[in-house]
């Protein structure tokens, strides 16, 4: 993880929800922490699963569908 790219991301992220702000539009992202973690967690599940190699297949077969 490049922490530049981490730290000019949310320098953005902060610039242009500031901006919104500004013009009085609303943000086109959660207007509140719980949703912001929602897509957190959305993003982690999906490394997660990445990482692992686990597939739809793999889940199936457990489950005894396949």
């Amino acid at each position: 993880m490049n922490v530049t790219q981490v730290f000019l991301a949310t320098l953005t992220g902060f610039t242009v929800g500031a901006l919104f702000k500004f013009v009085e539009v609303p943000i086109p992202a959660p207007p509140n922490l719980a949703g912001v973690m929602g897509i957190v967690g959305i993003f982690l599940g999906f490394k997660a699963m990445s990482e692992t190699g686990v597939t739809v297949g793999d889940v199936m077969q457990a489950l005894g569908l396949a």
